[in-house]
C-alpha cells in the first residue's frame, strides 16, 4: 500500500493505493474513512488498483478553513480531482452510504470519469414517500447534538435509521482513548463533524436521476442482504426503481464490505465485470 495526499480547493485529501489493474475508487460514508475498505482492497488487489480516501473533513483529509456544512457538489469535485490524479481512463467507483451519494453526484456531473458506479445503499431520503418524516429526524438529531452532545445525538440517529448492530457502519458513540485501535479512534473523532455538518446534507441530497439515466456511466444500486427494513436499504430500492434497474444484493448489511470483505469482493467483481 502507498499513502498519498492531493491538494484540492479548500482541503487536502488523504488516499491509499493498493494492487494493480483498472482503477477502482472507493468512497466511504458517514464518519468513516479509507481504513474501512482495507479488507476489501486486499481481496481485490490482484484484479484492481484500489484507491480509497478520507472524504474532506474526515480523519486525515484536512480542511483549509473551519468546518462547514458539507456540499455534495464539492465532494463530487473532490472525487473528480482524485480520479484525474491517478488515471487518465474512466474508472470503476464504489460508494457506500453517504459515499454512494458522493458517487452519484460524481457520475451525474463528471460521467466521463466513471465507467461503472456501484452505489451501495445511498441514504437518499428525499426519494421516499415519507421523506418529510426522515427530514424531521435529521433535524431532531442535530437539535439533540446542540442540546445534549454527540452521544445522545448518535443514539437518536442510529435508532431512527434502524441501525446499531455490531456490523453497522456507524460506531457506538464513545470517546477515543489510547487503548482504542487507531482506525476506530479516528472514526470516533469524526462523529461530531458528521452530526454537525454531514448527516443532513448527505441524506438530503437528491440524485439527478435524469442525468444518471442519460449519461455514459453504468449505475448499479447495491443493497445488503441483511439490511432489509433499514432506512438506507429502502432508499436504495427507491433509487433503483427511479433508474429503472434491478438492485444487486451484496453480502452482509449496510457495511458488508467490512464484515464480509471476501464475499463482498466477489460480488463486486462480478458486477464490475458485467456479470
Amino acid at each position: 500500500m502507498t499513502r498519498n495526499t492531493l491538494k484540492v480547493p479548500g482541503a487536502t485529501l488523504y488516499y491509499e493505493v493498493r494492487g494493480s489493474g483498472p482503477v477502482l475508487l472507493m468512497i466511504p460514508g458517514g464518519p468513516t474513512d479509507a481504513s474501512v475498505f482495507a479488507g476489501l482492497s486486499d481481496a481485490l488487489a490482484d484484479r484492481y488498483t484500489t484507491v480509497a480516501y478520507d472524504p474532506r473533513g474526515n480523519s486525515r483529509s484536512v480542511l483549509d478553513g473551519p468546518p462547514e456544512d458539507q456540499r455534495l457538489d464539492v465532494h463530487g469535485d473532490d472525487a473528480h480531482h482524485l480520479l484525474a490524479a491517478v488515471t487518465s481512463e474512466p474508472a470503476y467507483v464504489l460508494g457506500s452510504s453517504g459515499g454512494a451519494q458522493i458517487g452519484l453526484d460524481l457520475a451525474a456531473r463528471h460521467p466521463e470519469r466513471v465507467r461503472t458506479l456501484v452505489a451501495h445503499e445511498p441514504p437518499a431520503v428525499e426519494l421516499l414517500p415519507d421523506a418529510a418524516r426522515h427530514r424531521a429526524l435529521m433535524r431532531e438529531v442535530y437539535d439533540t447534538y446542540r442540546k445534549e452532545g454527540v452521544g445522545p445525538a448518535m443514539r437518536k440517529f442510529e435508532e431512527g435509521i434502524g441501525m446499531g448492530g455490531e456490523d453497522d457502519e456507524v460506531p457506538p458513540p464513545m470517546d477515543p482513548g489510547a487503548e482504542m485501535p487507531e482506525d476506530m479512534a479516528r472514526i470516533i473523532a469524526n462523529l461530531e463533524f458528521f452530526i454537525a455538518h454531514g448527516a443532513r446534507p448527505l441524506s438530503g441530497y437528491v440524485p439527478d436521476v435524469a442525468a444518471l439515466r442519460s449519461g455514459s456511466t453504468r449505475v448499479v444500486v447495491g443493497v445488503g442482504e441483511a439490511s432489509a427494513g433499514q432506512l438506507a436499504h429502502r432508499t436504495a430500492l427507491a433509487l433503483a426503481e427511479r433508474l429503472g434497474t434491478d438492485p444487486v444484493t451484496f453480502p452482509g448489511d449496510h457495511a458488508g464490505y467490512g464484515s464480509h470483505p471476501a464475499a463482498f469482493a466477489e460480488t463486486l467483481h462480478k458486477v464490475l465485470s458485467g456479470g
